[in-house]
C-alpha cells in the first residue's frame, strides 16, 4: 500500500532553514541536500518502516532516516506518513516532542 506523504509546517520550516544555512556557503550543496531529503520523502511512501525507530522515543510508528548529518523524522499513520522534523544530528530530539502532538499538517 502506498501512503500519502504530508509535511508538517515545522518540518517545512526546518527544510527552509537548512537550505538557507547551507546556501550561505554553497548553493550547490544546498540544492544537493534538499534533493536528497526530497528523495527520501518520496521513497518512504513505498516502505514506511524502512527507517529505524527513533531511540529516544521508542514508538514503532515514529521513525527516522539519516540524510547527510540530518535526522529525517516521520510518523507512520494509518493512510499517511507525516514528516515531523528534519533536524541536525547533534540537536536534541526532546526539543521537538510537541510536534508529535500537533495534528495540523500541510501537504507539500
Amino acid at each position: 500500500m502506498d501512503f500519502k506523504v504530508v509535511w508538517s509546517p515545522e518540518a517545512t520550516e526546518d527544510l527552509e532553514s537548512i537550505v538557507e544555512y547551507i546556501a550561505k556557503d554553497s548553493e550547490f550543496y544546498a540544492r544537493a541536500v534538499v534533493s536528497k531529503i526530497l528523495d527520501v520523502s518520496r521513497n518512504i511512501m513505498d516502505v514506511p518502516l524502512s527507517g529505524r525507530i527513533v531511540p529516544e522515543i521508542g514508538d514503532e510508528s515514529i521513525r527516522e532516516r539519516f540524510v547527510y548529518s540530518y535526522r529525517f523524522v516521520y510518523r507512520k499513520e494509518e493512510t499517511k506518513i507525516l514528516i515531523v522534523a528534519i533536524i541536525h544530528g547533534k540537536r536534541l530530539l526532546e526539543n521537538i516532542s510537541k510536534r508529535f502532538e500537533n495534528k495540523q499538517t500541510t501537504i507539500q
